[in-house]
C-alpha cells in the first residue's frame, strides 16, 4: 500500500494556473514541461485529469476509440451518456460536425472560449463512443488557461469530461477526486483550487430554433438575447 501511495503522488504535478508552459512552475525537480508531458501522454492513448473552468477534468485524445473506452471505463460511466471534447479554436470544429448552423457561430463569437458547450450532429467518422450512437456531437474551446495548454500541445480534439465518478460530485480539489481515478489516470495536472459552481450551459444548435439542454454558467436569457438578431432576419 506504501508503494502505491507514492506511485499515486508521482503523477500529480503543479502547474501554474495561469502560465501553465513555464517548466519551473512545475513540481519536478528536472523542471520538465508538465504540459509537454501530459500531451505525449494522451497522444500515447493514456488518460490526464487537468483543471478545466470549475472543475477537474479528465482528458483523453478524442480521436482514439480504445483511449475514449479508458475515460468511460475510469468514470465507470453508462456508454448511453456522451462525452463532450474540448478545442483549441471554433476551426477546429468543421472537421468534427456535419454543418456549422449561423446560430452557432453567433454563439461561438459571444462565449468562446468559455462556459458554452454547443451540441452539432456529428461527422460519420467521429467514434460513435463519444456520441453515445446519438450521431451528435458536445464540443467547447476551454477557458482555463491549463486546459487550453493541452489542448494546443495535443493538436486535436480531447476528451472534457468532469474527472468524478459517475453521478458523484465533481472536483474543484485534486485531494477530491476519488481515489480509484487517481490510480487509474498517468498524470494528474494540479493548478490548485477552482472555482467550482455550475459548469457549462449546453445548448443544442441541430434545431431551429435553438434548445437550451442546460443552463450553467451562461444563463438561458443571455444565450437567446444573443441570438434574437437571428430570429429577427
Amino acid at each position: 500500500m506504501p508503494d502505491q501511495i507514492e506511485s499515486d503522488r508521482a503523477k500529480i504535478v503543479r502547474v501554474d494556473a495561469l502560465n501553465p508552459e513555464d517548466p519551473t512552475g512545475s513540481a519536478r525537480p528536472d523542471h520538465t514541461d508538465p504540459i509537454i508531458e501530459a500531451g505525449k501522454i494522451i497522444l500515447n492513448q493514456g488518460v490526464v485529469i487537468f483543471p478545466a473552468q470549475c472543475l477537474y477534468g479528465v482528458a483523453a485524445n478524442a480521436l482514439n476509440p480504445g483511449a475514449i473506452q479508458k475515460v468511460f471505463n475510469l468514470k465507470e460511466r453508462s456508454l448511453s451518456n456522451p462525452i463532450l471534447v474540448l478545442v483549441q479554436t471554433p476551426k477546429e470544429v468543421k472537421p468534427l460536425v456535419k454543418k456549422v448552423p449561423d446560430s452557432a457561430r453567433i454563439l461561438m463569437d459571444r462565449f468562446w472560449p468559455g462556459s458554452l458547450t454547443l451540441i452539432f450532429e456529428a461527422a460519420d467518422h467521429v467514434c460513435p463512443l463519444l456520441t453515445a450512437h446519438t450521431q451528435k456531437i458536445g464540443i467547447r474551446v476551454p477557458a482555463h488557461p491549463v486546459a487550453c495548454a493541452l489542448v494546443e500541445q495535443v493538436g486535436g480534439p480531447i476528451t472534457g469530461t468532469s474527472a468524478n465518478l459517475s453521478g458523484q460530485p465533481g472536483a474543484r480539489l485534486v485531494t477530491q477526486l476519488p481515489p480509484a481515478m487517481v490510480k487509474g489516470s498517468d498524470m494528474i495536472l494540479d493548478a490548485g483550487p477552482l472555482k467550482g459552481g455550475q459548469g457549462s450551459s449546453i445548448v443544442d444548435v441541430t434545431t431551429d430554433p435553438v434548445r437550451i439542454l442546460r443552463q450553467g454558467a451562461i444563463s438561458s436569457n443571455e444565450i437567446l438575447q444573443t441570438l434574437s438578431p437571428l430570429a429577427r432576419t
